[in-house]
């Protein structure tokens, strides 16, 4: 006998109190005022990650990721490290496709010098030709250990397949060659670019006042280039290559397969109907079909998986499992399977109610510290959303039927076309 089918309910979102704070320097900022911990976490986002690298200087925006807490101001890289060990302080950037992200987490007591520390850091990092020179053998050395690495040569040849020609195409974090020609003066002049208030987006949480961080705001950032938020184009980009098979040959005895196919914009009304068509297709680690019908029923691989990307300039649905090479072809097959079955027939209601109600009951679990929270709201302002949306998600969710997933399932899924990329030696597939 079946389960009963229990609607999926809109749950209250989180209970946060979320302030805007708007310095005279014009950066808004988010605040989550919690004075209960003597804690504080920042994260926040520049316009313009690997994408803002010179087309023939790939793996530039990456280093100076890496470079902004090796000295600035007066203090060498010893000496800035020094006092972030001194001072329990946390402080790192990460150069991701479409931002530049920092993040401080710090005790209370110590945010004078956490807050000195960060300011330094984007507005007088210093590029020393010795700190340049370190860090750049720490980056190519890590590339020269992924270069025969199959997880890292099958993603990097997708994207240069999907995306020829444009920024997405280009490993984030370049390659030996581009790497190497960088140099201390180029990088400096770049990061003033990339350093822009233009499009700046900052998240405080923690044991700060409205009032503080308005000032230190103006403290941190007036001194930066105003800048201009980027001005995206009107139509994503599109994939190409989509229905080709292509396979890089490297003596392996498993081989990593991987997929692109049709995705969605972050603000495209059947995004929410995407998600849930997504989780029932791959996003569920042990009740997705993929999962089910490539490792359960035929234990084919040990993990498969799907997910939205949905990127500034373009959205995709991404994929991909790693099997022995003679059962290639049977685990694409089973894929292409699965993803034909949902553009004809959708799923069923049971699938539906079950990962809508998951999508929801799971989303307190992002809200559990201080750091998780800061990371949360970043993310959505990065993409355009407003506080009020923490509110209004679930019921986003909860409002997805049955007739939604199956019409966006027959959208994206229905030519059934995908580009599919192998590293290995995968016996049989085309």
């Amino acid at each position: 006998m079946n389960a009963p089918i229990i609607p999926a309910l809109a749950a209250p979102g989180p209970a946060l109190s979320v302030q805007r704070v708007t310095a005279s320097c014009g950066v808004e900022a988010w605040l989550v005022e919690e004075h209960s911990l003597p804690l504080l976490a920042l994260d926040f986002a520049f316009d313009g990650g690997a994408n803002r690298d010179p087309t023939d200087a790939a793996g530039s925006v990456n280093l100076i990721s890496g470079l902004l807490d090796e000295g600035a101001g007066d203090l060498d890289a010893e000496a800035f490290q020094g006092r972030m060990a001194d001072h329990a302080i946390s402080l790192s950037f990460d150069a991701r496709r479409d931002d530049f992200h920092g993040q401080v987490q710090t005790l209370s007591r110590h945010r004078d010098v956490a807050f000195e520390l960060l300011g330094l850091s984007v507005n007088a990092p210093r590029f020393d030709a010795d700190a340049v020179s370190r860090v750049k053998a720490q980056v190519i050395a890590g590339l020269q250990r992924q270069a025969q690495n199959p997880d890292t040569l099958c993603r990097n040849a997708l994207f240069s397949a999907a995306f020829p020609g444009h920024a997405y195409g280009r490993p984030e974090r370049g390659d030996v060659a581009s790497v190497g020609a960088l140099q201390p003066q180029a990088l400096k002049t770049l990061s003033r670019d990339l350093l822009s208030r233009g499009g700046l987006k900052f998240v405080a949480v923690g044991d700060i006042t409205a009032a503080e961080l308005s000032d230190r705001l103006d403290a941190l950032f007036a001194g930066l280039p105003a800048g201009q938020p980027r001005v995206l184009p009107e139509a994503a980009l599109p994939i190409a290559s989509l229905g080709e098979t292509r396979i890089v040959d490297l003596d392996v005895p498993q081989t990593v397969l991987r997929f692109i196919g049709p995705g969605l914009m972050r603000h495209d009304p059947d995004f929410f109907a995407g998600t849930v068509l997504n989780h029932i297709l791959g996003g569920s680690a042990f009740t997705s079909r993929l999962f089910m019908e490539v490792r359960e029923k035929r234990g084919l691989a040990y993990g498969v998986s799907s997910s939205l990307m949905p990127l500034r300039q373009s959205g995709f649905l991404i994929g991909g499992t790693s099997t022995r090479n003679d059962r290639v072809a049977e685990s694409m097959t089973v894929i292409r399977d699965e993803i034909a079955k949902l553009a004809a027939e959708g799923p069923s209601e049971h699938e539906v109610e079950e990962a809508k109600r998951y999508i929801i009951g799971s989303y307190p679990l992002r809200f559990d510290t201080s750091p998780k929270i800061a990371a949360e709201l970043l993310g959505l302002a990065v993409v355009g959303f407003e506080p009020e949306f923490l509110a209004e998600r679930n019921r986003h969710f909860a409002e997805v039927t049955l007739a939604d997933v199956r019409r966006v399932a027959a959208r994206l899924f229905g030519e059934g076309r995908l580009l599919v990329q192998a590293v290995g030696r995968p016996v049989g597939l085309a």
